[in-house]
Order: structure tokens, then C-alpha cells, then sequence
């Protein structure tokens, strides 16, 4: 019968040249890597599982990141996940990859900006109108991934504050929405400004 691992072995889990495997059964199983230059080896809770009759392996976490007994219910999880049809790894990666195009739209670093402005101690009544500048541009550009953000776009946003007879207000948000996007620039997630294109674009009050 297949012992289960305890914390404690957990914890005095070492290797010296190659990985090695602790199983705690069900496919749940700790990987302790061979020492880096440090003298440390690193610890990880993986799931071995069979889908679709191939045999597959995901990462549950570092430990101890992740107790054992967190690793458990994870692996139950990811269990119930096989049992359902779907596969655990694949459902990771869509996830990731969902988080990425999230990370990566106009509404995800606008909001971060505005966090960025916070930290640096701006105005409650700036950030506030900053804010709500923003909710202005998010109709039209806020699930849009910023990178592929046109000009004719954040004109036909402009276009629509212009139209309710808001000139001014349309030039403050061009502005903003440019703050955003240099701010973009900044972090490597736009190579340009888009708004420098609308320059004269725009009524003037």
C-alpha cells in the first residue's frame, strides 16, 4: 500500500543529482530539483492524470507555497475537472491565456494608471475626474486590447462627447486617453500614441 507524504517529509525532502518523485498517491506528487549553486533544491506539487488515454502532468505550486494539504484539494479539483471532461492543463493555459488578453486591454492599464496616480499622492478631486473621464472612453474602448487600438477609434469615441455639444470635454479625455496610452508605452505594451494622429482632429471651443 502507498504511503502518504507528511509535512515533515515534505520538509526534509533533498536530493542530490537527479529529480526525484514523492508520491502521495491519487497522481499527486512532489518534485524536488536537484541543488542549484546556492545548495538549494526547489519543491513543486505536480498532478499525473491520464486524458483522452495520454498521459499528462500539470503544476499545482512551489512548496511550501503550497501545503500538502492545499495540494490535495487542488488535486481534487483538477480530478473532478478529468471526471467532467475536461482537461486540467488545458483549462491552465486558457486561463492564462484569457488573463493575458485581460491584462492587456485599454480598461485593465487605464485602471492601473489610475492606481499608479494614487500612489503618487494626485488630488482626490484629480483622481475623481480622471475617473470619470475614463468612463466615457470605456464603452467603446475599454475591452479593446490597447495595442490594437486604431485612431479613427478613439475619434468616433471623442465623436460621440463632441456630439452632445462637450468640445472642451472632448479634448480633456483625448488627453487622458493619451496619458493612458503613453503610460502603456511606458510598461511595453504599446509602441505608440495613438491620439498624436487626432491633433487638430477635434472642435475647438
Amino acid at each position: 500500500m502507498e504511503m502518504k507524504l507528511t509535512t515533515k517529509a515534505c520538509d526534509a525532502a533533498i536530493t542530490t543529482n537527479k529529480l526525484r518523485k514523492l508520491s502521495d498517491g491519487g497522481g499527486l506528487q512532489l518534485w524536488v530539483t536537484p541543488p542549484n549553486k546556492d545548495g538549494r533544491c526547489g519543491k513543486s506539487w505536480r498532478y499525473a492524470y491520464r486524458f483522452d488515454g495520454k498521459q499528462k502532468c500539470i503544476t499545482i505550486g512551489p512548496y511550501p507555497l503550497f501545503s500538502l494539504k492545499e495540494a490535495r484539494e487542488a488535486m481534487a479539483v483538477a480530478k473532478k475537472q478529468v471526471i467532467q471532461g475536461i482537461d486540467p492543463s488545458a483549462l491552465k493555459k486558457e486561463r492564462k491565456r484569457q488573463q493575458r488578453i485581460e491584462e492587456a486591454t485599454f480598461k485593465y492599464i487605464a485602471e492601473e494608471y489610475l492606481e499608479k496616480l494614487r500612489r503618487e499622492g494626485r488630488a482626490e478631486a484629480t483622481l475623481k475626474k480622471n475617473e470619470w473621464m475614463l468612463g466615457l472612453a470605456y464603452p467603446d474602448l475599454g475591452d479593446r486590447e490597447i495595442a490594437g487600438i486604431k485612431p479613427a477609434e478613439i475619434l468616433t469615441c471623442l465623436r460621440r462627447v463632441e456630439a452632445k455639444g462637450n468640445y472642451e470635454t472632448a479634448r480633456r479625455l483625448r488627453s487622458t486617453i493619451g496619458s493612458v496610452c503613453r503610460y502603456a508605452i511606458a510598461t511595453a505594451r504599446l509602441d505608440a500614441d495613438p491620439t498624436y494622429a487626432l491633433q487638430g482632429a477635434l472642435i475647438t471651443p
